[in-house]
Parts: C-alpha cells; structure tokens; sequence
C-alpha cells in the first residue's frame, strides 16, 4: 500500500550563518492502521529532510485555522510524539522498526513554545504544557513516544501537547544532525484534520525563545496573523 501525500512541509535550512534558504518537503501519512490509545488514534506523518546539510534546531508551526479537532485546552494541532531517524517505513506496521536519534531535549531548556489561540471556551492553559502554559511538561506531552490518549476529558487524557491554533513549538538539537537520508516523524493525535502542513523549519542555528522572522519562512500571512492576534490579546490583558 502506498503513502499518499498529504501536504507539503516547508522546510528552510541555514546553509550560511544568518542566510536562509527555504524548499519544500513532500509530507506524507503513513500507510496502515493509526496508532496510540483511544478513543481515536494517531495518524502518523513522514518527511524526508534530506538535502538541507546539518541542523542544529527544528520548529513545527500550526495552521489549523480553526478546523478539525476540539476547543479549549485541546485546540490546534495535537502533537504525540516526534522523532528523527535514518529508518525509512512506509506503514505504521514498521514504527518498532524505527531507531529514534537520542537528539531531542524535551525539558524547557531543549524546547521552546509559543502558544496558539484557544478556541471557546478557553482554558487557562493548553493541554500538555506547564503550570505557566508557555513551557512544555513532557511528564505529560511524552513527546518521544507515540503514546497519547486523545480523549478530550482530564484524566484519561495523555501523551501529547496541543499547540493552539497558529501555536508554535521549536526543539534544539543535542547537536549538528546530518540530514541525508534523515527522517521526521511526528503524530497527529485523533487523526482529525489537524493535519501539521503548515512548515516544519529546519536550522543550523539553535532555536530562539521567540522565533525569528529570518527562519521562520513561508509561515503563511494566515498563521502570522494568528499568532499576532493571540500576542496583542495577551498584551490587552496585562
């Protein structure tokens, strides 16, 4: 059974110290059965990276824009897990065959997040996310696994962060990975239309606690928008 393509990730890599480049990725999902827990499963996704040299850092953007998925703590892209590896599969089957690269810090010192809005009702935080709401609580996202229960009460729900529409989430890299032949994958809890083709951006720099315009590229003015509209909220109610 053959993948089908899905969307495109947008991949941009720093070949020059502070000059981006950017190309598209094709992004597909993977064939066969969706994985994790219930009461719906995660649909997983695959991108080839190859080609961008060596990176330091990569940054998922949402671009939900409001469609597939819940409300609240639970809006935008609901990530289970993200890996790297030089293991190429095609089917879901495959997952047990993948070797993960020991390259992701998923404690506040390796990620970085800036989250998206909430659709009404709004929670005090989204799901996933520390006390404070803008830092990654890993004891509960479990980021490196494809693990999540993507129910929408608390407990049972596990294993994943929800991003917030227009959320974003950036991971520095314990060091260079080289990118021939290197694989992504990630989990879209509850295979729902909360499909992450928005970009995906790749750096040879680390990532900063406030994304940088000059890396990243080809967000979308939609997304851009989103996310200046929840920053000026946020601003209004100080």
């Amino acid at each position: 059974m053959q993948r089908g393509s899905i969307g495109v990730l947008v991949v941009a890599a720093c070949l020059i110290a502070g000059s981006a480049s950017a190309s598209p990725v094709s992004f597909t999902k993977l064939s066969g059965a969706d994985v994790g827990g219930s009461p719906a499963a995660t649909a997983v996704y695959e991108a080839d990276l190859s080609g961008n040299g060596n990176i330091l850092s990569l940054t998922i953007a949402d671009n939900s824009t409001g469609l597939g998925g819940a409300a609240g703590q639970f809006s935008g892209f609901d990530l289970d897990a993200i890996v790297l590896s030089y293991t190429d599969i095609s089917d879901t089957s495959q997952l047990g065959t993948v070797v993960p690269l020991a390259v992701f810090n998923f404690s506040p010192a390796g990620t970085f997040f800036t989250p998206g809005v909430q659709r009404a009702p709004a929670n005090p935080k989204l799901f996933g996310t520390d006390v404070t709401g803008t830092l990654v609580d890993n004891l509960v996202a479990t980021l490196g696994a494809f693990d999540a229960n993507s129910a929408v009460v608390v407990p049972p729900a596990f294993g994943f962060i929800s991003m917030g529409d227009g959320g974003v989430l950036s991971f520095n890299l314990s060091g260079l990975v080289n990118t021939t032949n290197l694989h992504l994958y990630i989990g879209e809890v509850g295979d729902n239309g909360e499909v992450a083709a928005g970009s995906v951006t790749v750096s040879q720099d680390p990532a900063s606690p406030v994304p940088e315009p000059g890396t990243l590229t080809l967000l979308g003015s939609g997304l851009l928008a989103a996310v200046r509209s929840a920053r000026n909220r946020r601003r209004s109610n100080v």
